[in-house]
């Protein structure tokens, strides 16, 4: 067998060396980044928590959540930093895949710390001083102290893009492989699982905000424990008369219509009064005729069979404005429930789904 010739190039090689430089550069990065949010998670222990201790301007519970375990996560960096500054990354983010739920109870405190925030900033006069005046210290920067409580839940998806690359780019010969690979999925699983929280928190504040816009007895309690996709304007258009404005709210088993209170009512005004709830289940997606490609949108043939059909006042809901391709859109956005930006649906003519 002939060896290669001195100046011939090995395919093999070359990738181990592109792998090399990018675990390289990817470790530079992960020392990097953590030096800097270690000293910000030092600013905010040091200079806000270990000091609201000590003089008691918040009360313990207050305190807690308002910070959560903000100085066990600290510890957690302070623990990580050494292994990196010594190259020793696998065994380094192995040992900290042990500190990771820290960041599951962080990311579940995070509406009641913000809320916490808000309401001694504008209540606790001794606080907001405080306040002003740890940030104004120059270690800051300029930065608040809002603008640093979210810091844990950003590092960790920098952690997950970091160990993830790590993983990628060391050799399945090399001793730190097994451990990087397995610190890899700890972190992108615990990401996962903050992501959700985070989308639970947001789905409760939006049903919050609607049920807050819904008024009258029959709506209490209506949208509690759904999932919250989209809202916007329909005009409903019946057999005969003109065309009714509604507001429809779409969830993940439901769809909400609306009818908007007179603007001069005395109590209830910019309220909305709930007039149907719709299960999904029971409705039915036809196909759209007629589409002229105006300002009015797409309009949805309406069988005998089927009381009301709803026309959605925006253009430019679906990139394909054939008919096949209006179809084909709906269709697929209905059946995913993901992503809905302007769907139009036909409802079935039966009223027991009234509750108005």
């Amino acid at each position: 067998m002939e060896s290669p010739a001195p100046g011939a190039r090995c395919p093999v090689q070359e990738q181990r060396a592109r792998w090399e430089r990018k675990r390289a550069c990817t470790a530079r990065e992960l020392l990097d980044t953590e030096r800097r949010y270690q000293e910000q998670l030092g600013l905010v222990a040091t200079y806000f928590v270990a000091i609201l201790r000590a003089k008691g301007t918040l009360r313990p519970p207050e305190r807690q959540a308002l910070f959560g375990p903000w100085e066990l996560i600290y510890g957690a960096s302070q623990e990580l930093l050494p292994y990196l500054e010594g190259g020793r990354w696998g065994q380094g983010l192995e040992g900290f895949c042990n500190h990771l739920e820290l960041y599951t109870q962080f990311a579940a405190n995070v509406e009641r710390s913000r809320t916490i925030l808000q309401e001694q900033l504008k209540k606790n006069k001794h606080f907001r001083r405080f306040v002003r005046l740890q940030e104004g210290r120059p270690e800051f920067g300029g930065l608040q102290l809002q603008d640093l409580l979210p810091l844990p839940l950003q590092r960790l998806q920098q952690y997950e893009n970091l160990a993830v690359a790590l993983a990628e780019n060391t050799g399945p010969n090399s001793p730190e492989h097994k451990q990087l690979t397995r610190a890899a999925q700890l972190i992108s699983e615990t990401a996962q699982r903050v992501h959700t929280i985070g989308q639970k928190q947001k789905n409760e504040q939006h049903l919050q905000r609607i049920q807050a816009l819904l008024s009258g007895r029959q709506a209490k309690g209506l949208i509690s424990g759904r999932w919250f996709l989209r809202q916007g304007w329909l005009l409903v258009v019946p057999p005969r008369g003109e065309p009714r404005p509604r507001m429809f709210f779409l969830f993940s088993d439901a769809l909400l219509m609306a009818k908007p209170r007179p603007p001069l009512h005395l109590l209830q005004s910019g309220t909305f009064a709930c007039r149907a709830l719709y299960p999904m289940g029971e409705c039915q997606l036809h196909r759209v005729f007629g589409h002229s490609g105006g300002p009015c949108g797409g309009l949805l043939s309406q069988p005998e069979e089927l009381a009301e059909s709803y026309k959605f006042q925006s253009p430019g809901y679906c990139g394909d404005r054939s008919e096949s391709g209006v179809q084909r859109n709906l269709t697929n956005k209905t059946r995913t429930l993901h992503g809905l930006r302007r769907i139009i649906l036909c409802l079935p003519e039966t009223k027991t789904h009234h509750v108005l």
